[in-house]
């Protein structure tokens, strides 16, 4: 073809800007006309768009970053928190009042846990400041009362009990306590969240299974494991039943509720002794939820009622 443009089969490619795709240089004739792009352009634009796609593919495939992992506090399978009071059904004549002086009926105490239950004396214990003796982590969640539960932090549950006036901390994750700690009456507490529940024994009296009522459901959600050690010498009983400095206590904390919409806490509680114990104790202690704090009633330790 020839005119005033002279031969229009003539390709000009101009700058890429002038791009009919934006890539590369587009190619015009010498009447202004567009040519098509070179083969070669083409061909990069298409491996381009399949190079993007397989790696958005690819992103999708891999998923977000993962985030940080839930705190203890934010993983928990069951809410502990709030005022619980102690529900006195079993062992009632050995928690509500002080038994006599070797009855330690229900304990299986070696010989020398008997030896040293039969040398129980209260008023020596107030004279050595030792009236929290029966007030350390192996026996106080029977002493009847209150306990407050909280979050002192997002990995560390608070329980602070009216009678004796105590507080437990229950430590999640890897913590530690600081070299050479000294034994306390609460010692040492690491907790974990177990989900599913582990098959626990639920060891209920036949009045706390049923009151003209079914009192509890299946527990709900999982439970919390507490093992603690490093324990100072206590009695297990308020009349001198003693746990050694070698005890060590495993909880499972659970929550039930009632078909009246009442919710219960139940400790399951063994106690492990080489010193005095013949074989692991096992019990446990049940709580009801109540509304408010308003019957708190903190109480010091004492050695008798």
């Amino acid at each position: 073809m020839s005119g005033a443009c002279g031969r229009c089969d003539e390709r000009v490619c101009e700058p890429r800007s002038s791009s009919a795709w934006g890539w590369g240089p587009a190619c015009v004739n010498r009447c202004g006309h567009v040519m098509n792009t070179p083969k070669s352009y083409v061909t990069v634009a298409i491996l381009a768009l399949l190079l993007l796609g397989a790696d958005l593919h690819a992103q999708r495939g891999r998923g977000a970053p993962p985030g940080p992992a839930p705190t203890p506090r934010e993983a928990a399978p069951i809410d502990l928190t709030g005022n619980w009071v102690s529900i006195v059904t079993q062992d009632w004549r050995w928690r509500m009042v002080t038994p006599a002086k070797g009855d330690y009926q229900g304990v299986p105490l070696t010989a020398e846990g008997r030896r040293v239950a039969d040398t129980w004396d209260p008023a020596q214990d107030e004279a050595a400041g030792e009236q929290c003796r029966s007030y350390g982590a192996p026996a106080l969640m029977s002493v009847p009362g209150r306990v407050r539960i909280t979050w002192q932090d997002d990995s560390t549950l608070r329980v602070d009990t009216d009678a004796g006036m105590q507080t437990r901390t229950l430590h999640f994750g890897d913590w530690q306590a600081p070299p050479g700690a000294p034994r306390t009456w609460q010692g040492v507490s690491l907790a974990e969240w177990q989900t599913p529940r582990p098959n626990v024994p639920i060891i209920l009296r036949p009045a706390e299974r049923n009151a003209g009522d079914d009192l509890l459901s299946g527990p709900t959600g999982g439970s919390l494991k507490v093992v603690t050690t490093n324990l100072r010498p206590g009695y297990l009983r308020k009349n001198g039943v003693p746990y050694s400095a070698d005890a060590v206590l495993t909880e499972y904390w659970e929550v039930f509720v009632r078909s009246n919409g009442e919710e219960w806490l139940t400790i399951t509680t063994q106690i492990e002794d080489p010193q005095y114990l013949q074989r692991p104790r096992l019990v446990a202690l049940p709580f009801k939820k109540e509304a408010d704090g308003s019957k708190w009633d903190p109480t010091p330790c004492s050695a008798r009622w």
